[in-house]
């Protein structure tokens, strides 16, 4: 990488990390607007700070599935324990909130959970998401593709800093593709 542009990338997230001490606590705003069209499909989970659930997860893809409601039906598939391990996977309903321009969800869990599910940054081509929660204990830094960059993930650990996390519990998450067996395209085969 030309050193141009790892000072670029420094230049754009030095500010980034400096607002992280004056949002902690204050709620995450959601982007303007999310396209919920083109946000549909699978999203490669490149690191989190990961819920209990997720924790020992490998190869970890989250699809997302628009029904006929207005709903979206979400299915997250992962492996358990090693790239080879025993396929686990969670499903579970969303709702966008109105007046959020479908940036703000609640996602229903095992019929009685709500969790907050706010799409905090966005790439202007879709290719990129972090999902954080005002709490800011779980977070979830997503691309179309299961690795981006070292000097693009460093700017989504910049951009989560910025938003009040700590970066301490952040998990890179294990991605190894092609996985023998697996066909992307029934990711999200739950809602079907």
């Amino acid at each position: 990488m030309r050193m141009s542009r790892v000072l670029a990338m420094i230049f754009v997230a030095a500010p980034l990390a400096a607002c992280q001490g004056a949002n902690a606590g204050k709620p995450i705003p959601p982007v303007r607007h999310v396209d919920l069209a083109r946000y549909m499909g699978s999203w490669y989970v490149i690191a989190s700070i990961p819920t209990h659930f997720e924790r020992n997860e490998f190869n970890p893809v989250e699809t997302y599935t628009l029904q006929t409601d207005g709903s979206i039906c979400t299915s997250f598939r992962f492996r358990e324990g090693a790239f080879d391990g025993p396929l686990k996977k969670i499903h579970s309903m969303a709702t966008t909130l109105p007046g959020t321009g479908n940036a703000e969800w609640r996602v229903h869990l095992f019929w009685v959970m709500r969790a907050q599910y706010i799409v905090a940054w966005l790439a202007p081509d879709y290719s990129a998401v972090i999902v954080a929660r005002d709490a800011r204990d779980y977070a979830w830094l997503m691309a179309r593709t299961p690795h981006v960059s070292t000097a693009e993930y460093a700017l989504m650990l910049a951009r989560l800093k910025a938003m009040g996390y700590g970066l301490a519990k952040v998990r890179k998450s294990p991605q190894s593709w092609p996985e023998a067996g697996a066909d992307p395209s029934s990711f999200g085969d739950s809602c079907r």
